[in-house]
């Protein structure tokens, strides 16, 4: 038995970050997973600019509801799942993910949670649990599956590795260049067969 899982941002959608830095004209916030492979300290860092600019969850949101899946993304994502089991591992936001995954045909994702005070500024996060997609990883290999991983960032190399097979997609060239071993695709169509070629 497979599962297919995949990173949200960068494979699916675009970044939720660097839209909103382009909404709010704060250059900063252009950087994501793909330049800072520390989380948390990306994480900390995005929430002190926040609260120095003022902005919050509602601002954050009004952005999110611009974004529309990458071109060709929820045809890929329907023929995998016509194909196999397939779930979103993400290191985004529940309060992020719901009108994307809407975009999307509502497919199955795994995330984190925001902590959001009354006034809606962003206080802290809550992850699931510790190197969250290579732990749901474990667990799914843990109750019978074999996984098949994609992602484009450093945070996706450990889920990407642990698996049968694993794939970066519109990754960074330093990424690339790092992880010469990992095949690389840059269409739907050819990751697809790549996919296919390994359930």
């Amino acid at each position: 038995m497979n599962i297919v899982c995949l990173d949200l941002e960068g494979v699916l959608v675009p970044e939720i970050w660097i839209a909103f830095s382009e909404a709010s004209g704060i250059k900063e916030l252009r950087r994501t997973t793909r330049d800072e492979p520390d989380y948390d300290k990306l994480m900390t860092w995005r929430l002190g600019i926040l609260k120095e600019h003022g902005l919050g969850i509602r601002e954050i949101q009004a952005v999110i509801d611009t974004i529309k899946p990458l071109p060709g993304a929820k045809r890929f994502l329907d023929k995998l799942r016509a194909e196999t089991q397939a779930v979103i591992l993400s290191d985004t936001f529940t309060q992020f993910a719901a009108p994307l995954m809407k975009k999307l045909g509502w497919p199955a994702i795994f995330c984190n949670t925001l902590e959001i005070a009354p006034d809606g500024s962003v206080t802290g996060y809550k992850l699931r649990t510790k190197k969250t997609k290579l732990t749901t990883v474990r667990a799914f290999q843990s109750i019978g599956y074999d996984t098949v991983a994609v992602g484009d960032s450093y945070n996706d190399l450990e889920m990407i590795r642990a698996g049968k097979a694993g794939f970066l997609f519109r990754s960074t060239p330093a990424i690339i260049a790092a992880n010469p071993d990992l095949p690389a695709f840059e269409k739907f169509s050819d990751l697809l067969a790549a996919i296919e070629g390994v359930l």
